[in-house]
């Protein structure tokens, strides 16, 4: 039992220590570097294509693997321990489509639109890239906020919420499941701006909590 409680506490070290490198990241992309490439010099530009955004983005990448490698360690411990509610599903389904954006969307646009690979249109995977991206930053608010709920949340604050049919689980899981429709093929909306991004994650946020603790 002391082996697995040791193994549980490193994998749940490791799961913070990544998620911080995958989600500074993501805001630097959105928040910061966007904007400076719109406003550099070319010459700047190209360097920062060639040399800063690259590395960035490794980092980025494999900071969501080990994020996800980890969380699914600590998802299996809950589950043999019995202890997965309906926030703690919710934050994994989540946190996975935006791993699954950040390897099958992010990255292999990126590659193509800062030229790190031959082929394929620049300005179209720079789109689909952005997309995916800021829909990963409206996530990362509800995300956060059901992992910390799963064990705080529900038994702290008397919300329980056990697995189950109910209504406002199944609306809050379709309602996921269309914004990651929209980011695949849909549009920014309201996205299109790093306070548009940020009000639309704290709005996500209270529309699904709302739904799991009154539905």
């Amino acid at each position: 039992m002391e082996t697995m409680q040791f193994i549980n506490f490193l994998a749940r070290w490791g799961h913070l220590l990544f998620g911080m490198t995958w989600m500074g990241l993501l805001y630097y992309f959105n928040f910061i570097q966007g904007g400076y490439f719109k406003q550099a010099s070319p010459e700047a530009l190209k360097d920062a294509k060639a040399k800063l955004a690259p590395e960035a983005l490794w980092w980025f990448r494999w900071g969501a693997m080990f994020t996800f490698i980890t969380g699914v360690i600590l998802l299996v411990g809950l589950m043999k321990q019995g202890l997965m509610n309906t926030y703690i599903i919710l934050g994994a389904t989540m946190g996975t489509l935006m791993f699954l954006n950040v390897w099958l969307i992010i990255w292999p646009n990126q590659k193509i639109a800062l030229g790190l690979v031959e082929g394929g249109d620049g300005p179209t995977a720079a789109g689909k890239a952005l997309l995916a991206s800021r829909t990963n930053t409206m996530f990362s608010g509800p995300m956060a906020f059901f992992m910390l709920a799963g064990p705080h949340f529900v038994s702290g604050g008397g919300y329980g919420a056990k697995v189950d049919g109910s209504m406002g689980w199944i609306i809050a899981l379709l309602i996921v499941a269309a914004l990651q429709v929209n980011a695949i093929m849909g549009k920014q909306g309201p996205m299109t701006t790093v306070k548009g991004v940020i009000h639309c994650s704290m709005g996500l946020t209270a529309v699904l909590v709302a739904l799991l603790v009154f539905l």
